[in-house]
């Protein structure tokens, strides 16, 4: 019997033998629900759904809308206890792996390749939107930059992915979000974050401090 970690290492490795130029990111917080995993694509994003031997579907149809609502492609990857029965349980737009055991290891199968989400087509605007909430403020900022954007200083988050959905074509949008996600370097990132909300809280702190003067000349 496979449990999850059981499936993990080996499964990033069959999909970038499949795939090709991949990067996995897991665990992503995604409407109501958190996606197992998120692959990268040049083009596209992928959310993976892991279903070891001893999981169960009790949660799967809340987890399908969420997963629909923010990848273009979407997998599901399940232990050989739920092979005979997965399809029954997932849209026909969703790719099937079965994973097995072979000699002690985890062998698999695609048994239905992933379609293209018909989401993605009706919705792509507010999918894209959804997919650019995974971006950290440095990366907004860098898309801003090379589309030649204005910086938005002191807007929110949703305010940037706002604008750069309205301003950015959908696909070369989609493929510059792809291309942030390949590059990402979390610590450079992480440096970046903690800059970026140390003077944004600087310029805020004068910004409190101006206004108590104004009041007491008042």
């Amino acid at each position: 019997m496979l449990k999850d970690k059981d499936i993990r290492e080996p499964l990033f490795m069959f999909l970038e033998e499949t795939f090709g130029k991949i990067r996995i990111i897991e665990e992503k917080t995604m409407g109501h629900s958190r996606a197992d995993v998120v692959m990268v694509t040049e083009n596209a994003l992928y959310g993976i759904e892991i279903k070891s031997d001893p999981d169960t579907y009790v949660r799967l149809e809340s987890q399908i809308k969420d997963y629909d609502s923010f990848f273009e492609f979407n997998m599901i990857a399940v232990g050989a206890s739920h092979a005979a029965h997965v399809e029954e349980h997932v849209p026909e737009h969703w790719g099937i792996i079965t994973v097995d055991e072979v000699d002690g290891k985890p062998d698999f199968y695609v048994l239905r390749a992933a379609a293209l989400n018909p989401r993605a087509k009706r919705y792509f605007e507010a999918m894209l939107k959804r997919e650019l909430s995974f971006l950290w403020r440095p990366e907004l900022n860098h898309l801003l930059e090379i589309n030649e954007m204005p910086r938005y200083p002191g807007q929110s988050k949703k305010f940037v992915r706002d604008k750069l959905v309205e301003k950015v074509e959908g696909e070369k949008l989609l493929n510059q979000l792809c291309t942030e996600l390949f590059e990402r370097d979390y610590e450079l990132a992480l440096k970046q974050i903690k800059e970026y909300k140390e003077a944004h809280g600087r310029k805020l702190s004068k910004t409190v401090k101006k206004r108590k003067r104004r009041k007491r000349a008042q």
